[in-house]
Protein backbone atom coordinates (compact mmCIF):
# COMPACT_ATOMS: atom_id res chain seq x y z
CA UNK A 1 0.00 0.00 0.00
CA UNK A 2 1.43 3.36 -0.71
CA UNK A 3 1.84 5.58 2.35
CA UNK A 4 2.81 8.61 0.88
CA UNK A 5 2.51 11.65 3.18
CA UNK A 6 -0.33 13.98 2.87
CA UNK A 7 0.86 17.76 2.14
CA UNK A 8 -0.22 20.10 5.17
CA UNK A 9 -0.87 23.56 4.25
CA UNK A 10 -1.97 26.16 7.03
CA UNK A 11 -4.95 27.74 7.38
CA UNK A 12 -4.71 31.58 7.21
CA UNK A 13 -7.30 32.05 9.93
CA UNK A 14 -7.01 29.55 12.30
CA UNK A 15 -2.61 28.67 11.57
CA UNK A 16 -4.07 25.13 11.80
CA UNK A 17 -1.47 22.38 9.66
CA UNK A 18 -4.16 20.90 7.50
CA UNK A 19 -4.21 18.42 5.48
CA UNK A 20 -4.83 20.12 1.96
CA UNK A 21 -7.96 18.46 1.12
CA UNK A 22 -9.72 19.89 4.15
CA UNK A 23 -8.72 23.50 3.09
CA UNK A 24 -9.80 25.52 0.13
CA UNK A 25 -7.32 27.56 -2.29
CA UNK A 26 -8.21 31.58 -2.53
CA UNK A 27 -5.54 32.77 -5.30
CA UNK A 28 -5.21 36.25 -6.64
CA UNK A 29 -3.38 36.32 -9.83
CA UNK A 30 -0.58 38.47 -11.80
CA UNK A 31 -3.84 40.41 -13.07
CA UNK A 32 -4.97 40.78 -9.45
CA UNK A 33 -8.23 38.72 -9.99
CA UNK A 34 -9.35 36.62 -6.90
CA UNK A 35 -10.72 33.25 -7.40
CA UNK A 36 -11.76 30.66 -5.60
CA UNK A 37 -9.15 27.47 -6.89
CA UNK A 38 -11.17 23.94 -7.00
CA UNK A 39 -8.23 21.99 -8.28
CA UNK A 40 -5.46 23.80 -5.94
CA UNK A 41 -3.08 23.94 -8.50
CA UNK A 42 -3.71 27.63 -10.46
CA UNK A 43 -0.71 29.91 -10.64
CA UNK A 44 -0.91 33.05 -8.10
CA UNK A 45 -1.06 33.60 -4.39
CA UNK A 46 -2.41 31.21 -2.71
CA UNK A 47 -4.40 31.15 1.00
CA UNK A 48 -5.73 28.49 2.68
CA UNK A 49 -8.87 28.66 4.25
CA UNK A 50 -10.49 25.76 6.57
CA UNK A 51 -13.51 23.87 4.99
CA UNK A 52 -15.79 25.32 8.00
CA UNK A 53 -18.17 27.90 8.03
CA UNK A 54 -17.20 29.70 11.54
CA UNK A 55 -13.87 30.20 10.21
CA UNK A 56 -14.89 31.60 6.71
CA UNK A 57 -16.96 34.02 9.08
CA UNK A 58 -14.11 35.03 10.99
CA UNK A 59 -11.74 35.14 7.70
CA UNK A 60 -14.81 37.96 6.40
CA UNK A 61 -14.92 39.35 9.74
CA UNK A 62 -11.10 39.98 10.25
CA UNK A 63 -9.80 41.19 6.46
CA UNK A 64 -7.54 38.04 7.02
CA UNK A 65 -7.93 36.79 3.61
CA UNK A 66 -7.32 40.65 2.44
CA UNK A 67 -4.25 40.94 4.10
CA UNK A 68 -2.99 37.47 3.02
CA UNK A 69 -3.45 38.00 -0.69
CA UNK A 70 -3.16 42.22 -0.49
CA UNK A 71 -6.01 42.85 -2.09
CA UNK A 72 -9.37 43.33 -1.84
CA UNK A 73 -11.71 40.63 -1.59
CA UNK A 74 -14.89 40.78 -3.39
CA UNK A 75 -18.11 39.55 -1.66
CA UNK A 76 -18.67 37.18 -4.27
CA UNK A 77 -15.44 35.17 -3.43
CA UNK A 78 -16.90 34.94 0.26
CA UNK A 79 -20.46 33.97 -1.14
CA UNK A 80 -18.35 31.01 -3.18
CA UNK A 81 -16.43 29.74 0.22
CA UNK A 82 -19.92 29.32 1.32
CA UNK A 83 -21.06 27.32 -1.32
CA UNK A 84 -18.25 25.10 -1.28
CA UNK A 85 -18.67 24.36 2.44
CA UNK A 86 -22.60 24.03 1.98
CA UNK A 87 -24.17 22.53 4.97
CA UNK A 88 -21.19 19.21 4.80
CA UNK A 89 -19.10 20.77 8.27
CA UNK A 90 -16.12 19.34 8.66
Amino acid sequence: MNKRKKPLRKCVVTNEMLPKEELIRVVRNKEGEVFVDETGKKNGRGAYIKKDREVIEKAKNSGQLKRNLNTSIDESIYNELFKQVGSEHV
